[in-house]
């Protein structure tokens, strides 16, 4: 959900703003992709590398994360959406990770959408936990390496109950991939919008959509 600074920068207010402008995005782009048929939703919230800035910031951004998920929990009851989280939640504040934990329980019997937020989450650390996983099972006997596959190691990164995704979209024209998902995209199609987040509607979503439904893929086979 790239681009909450820049759009706030642009209209010459402070960073948080954007910030706040962009989580009001999410509802109506998890609702437009209830109604399209999108079964899982995963947005990028705050990177691991995201801690690098401003205490302020951060801590902002913390009570952004608590007041949406305070607010849209009716929402996502009305709606059927499921709340799932990616990341080391473990380093969040302790009353933020209890918040998430109650709004999953609340959540569970939510059946049209699944949104995934993921939350203190690089691609890399993903990874990481995954093999330190592994190498645990491996020193106690209940793994040998020649049961390392690719299909292993999918079922110990956080994204384990889902497939891998078919669209990126990266907003903001940024062309790069941020240490987001990197195992999982592997033949995930990239789609590139130059609107910030905070504008992004169902509008753009259905474009991108379209876009997807349009590529041949051919995930290497030819």
């Amino acid at each position: 959900m790239d681009g909450n600074r820049r759009w706030a920068s642009r209209r010459f207010m402070p960073a948080m703003v954007g910030h706040w402008k962009g989580a009001d995005t999410i509802s109506k782009i998890v609702r437009a992709s209830s109604r399209l048929g999108i079964k899982v939703l995963t947005l990028f919230a705050f990177s691991t590398e995201n801690w690098k800035r401003s205490e302020k910031e951060v801590n902002e951004l913390m009570k952004v994360f608590a007041h949406y998920l305070r607010k849209n929990l009716s929402f996502m009851l009305e709606e059927g959406v499921r709340l799932d989280c990616i990341g080391d939640l473990s380093k969040l504040p302790q009353d933020l990770q209890d918040l998430f934990l109650e709004t999953k329980e609340a959540t569970k019997e939510g059946k049209n959408i699944d949104l995934v937020l993921a939350v203190n989450y690089g691609g890399r650390d993903d990874i990481r936990r995954a093999l330190q996983s592994i190498v645990a099972q491996c020193e106690k006997g209940l793994l040998k390496k020649e049961d390392i596959s690719e299909d292993l190691i999918s079922t110990y990164l956080d994204t384990a109950k889902w497939k891998d995704p078919d669209l990126f979209i990266r907003t903001s024209g940024e062309h790069r991939l941020s240490n987001f998902l990197l195992w999982q995209f592997s033949y995930t199609e990239v789609f590139v919008t130059k609107t910030l987040w905070p504008d992004f509607n169902e509008k753009h979503l259905l474009e991108a959509v379209l876009d997807y439904q349009q590529r041949e893929r051919r995930l290497g086979g030819s």
